[in-house]
């Protein structure tokens, strides 16, 4: 599956800014694409079986999705680079090779920039949906920030917790009620994790080293693309349904 598989709106262009010529993004905005998604991944080991990039893989892979059934939506590129830790003491994932981390004053300033920019060009709602653990209180932050800088304007930001919510506890629940253990859905790089890469890109998944490992939590050999579709739709659904309401509000 490409990244803009699902992602096409309804002229036929792509969701995904990057795609893009400027006065194509010019003319999608003045036709009312005045939501911009800003995707935020982390770049991080995901155990012996499951690609390094995983969190920026799904979370353009959802993000097109999500714009695609908003309607009034586009992706801004995947920020890659998240707070994993400090350097200097590594701990956690920044133990495993290619876990790249940033100190979180530089993660905050760094969406800060990308919304005002966004905004500068015409974009009324600026949506972070953060697909890593480390980036949620940031990503709130930074949305308060911005719509005390904001006040007064045609112009808000929101920190759609929902997205991330909905991914880890909501596609656990659902896993649970079918049965699965919660030692075996796991909270990193287990069934859950692994289904949903699947579902979304199955390349980044190593098949004949689906089990327990280092830098795995949770058993992952049952995943299957099957599963993972169904945390997919889960996520798309209630991350559409709690931004339409958010920019209802505004």
């Amino acid at each position: 599956m490409t990244a803009g598989a699902g992602a096409r709106g309804e002229t036929g262009g792509s969701v995904f800014i990057e795609e893009l010529t400027w006065t194509e993004l010019r003319d999608q905005i003045a036709a009312g694409k005045t939501i911009a998604i800003v995707p935020i991944g982390g770049t991080e080991q995901n155990g012996p079986h499951m690609a390094i990039g995983k969190h920026n893989l799904r979370v353009k892979l959802l993000a097109g999705k999500i714009a695609a059934a908003l309607g009034t939506a586009l992706v801004a590129p995947v920020l890659a680079y998240v707070p994993e830790g400090e350097v200097d003491r590594p701990s956690g994932h920044l133990r495993f090779p290619g876990t790249i981390t940033v100190p979180e004053d530089t993660f905050e300033k760094t969406i800060e920039s990308a919304a005002r920019s966004l905004q500068l060009h015409g974009f009324r709602d600026i949506v972070f949906l953060g697909d890593h653990g480390s980036t949620q209180t940031g990503e709130e932050a930074v949305a308060r920030r911005l719509n005390r800088l904001w006040a007064g304007k045609p112009a808000r930001a929101h920190a759609v917790v929902e997205y991330y919510r909905a991914g880890e506890a909501g596609f656990a629940r659902l896993l649970e009620s079918r049965g699965y253990p919660a030692n075996e859905i796991g909270t990193h790089a287990g069934l859950a994790d692994t289904a949903l890469m699947m579902a979304l890109d199955p390349a980044l998944v190593r098949t004949d080293r689906l089990r327990p490992g280092e830098g795995v939590n949770g058993d992952p050999h049952r995943a299957t693309a099957e599963l993972g579709a169904l945390g997919v739709d889960l996520v798309v659904d209630e991350t559409v349904a709690a931004i339409k309401q958010a920019v209802t509000r505004h």
